[in-house]
């Protein structure tokens, strides 16, 4: 059963999942086309392009029930209207890692979430250890390389 528990993400986040389902969507007429034509060819127990459509069917109907569940539990956060000292959901935290280095993380859904970009989910280990810090509060996080250590530098909400 779906849970009922809202998905705090970012409007890019939203449209992203909206662009996602109206293409599975588009994509449900020409399955069942497909279906059809591979019907048409006689016998079904080893019709390999009738058993293809039909797999592909149900993976998009599973995508489509999926993404439906979370667009309707979607909770809209724009960063720029938050404010505060400590870090939330859609802030954007630079932090210093041992070596003094700087390095920026915006915090974000699970959806929205892509470390190369510099955006981690609330609910990553760096993402649990930093909600809730204030600038100059240090974090320890253990990650699968080992523990590093970081020094909340600047909270921004933008």
């Amino acid at each position: 059963m779906a849970s009922v528990e809202k998905l705090p993400m970012l409007a890019e986040g939203y449209e992203k999942l909206i662009a996602e389902l109206k293409a599975l969507r588009e994509e449900r007429p020409v399955i069942v086309d497909a279906i059809e034509e591979a019907r048409a060819h006689g016998d079904l127990s080893e019709n390999a392009e009738y058993h293809a459509a039909k797999e592909r069917q149900g993976q998009v109907e599973a995508m489509i029930g999926d993404l439906e569940d979370k667009v309707s539990r979607a909770n809209i956060i724009d960063p720029a209207s938050l404010s505060g000292d400590r870090i939330i959901f859609g802030a954007t935290v630079t932090l210093l890692d041992d070596d003094d280095k700087p390095v920026r993380y915006q915090i974000v859904g699970p959806y929205e979430a892509d470390a190369k970009i510099g955006r981690i989910s609330y609910n990553s280990p760096l993402g649990k250890a930093m909600i809730g810090r204030k600038v100059e509060d240090e974090i320890e996080v253990t990650v699968p390389s080992g523990d590093r250590f970081y020094v909340v530098e600047k909270i921004e909400f933008i």
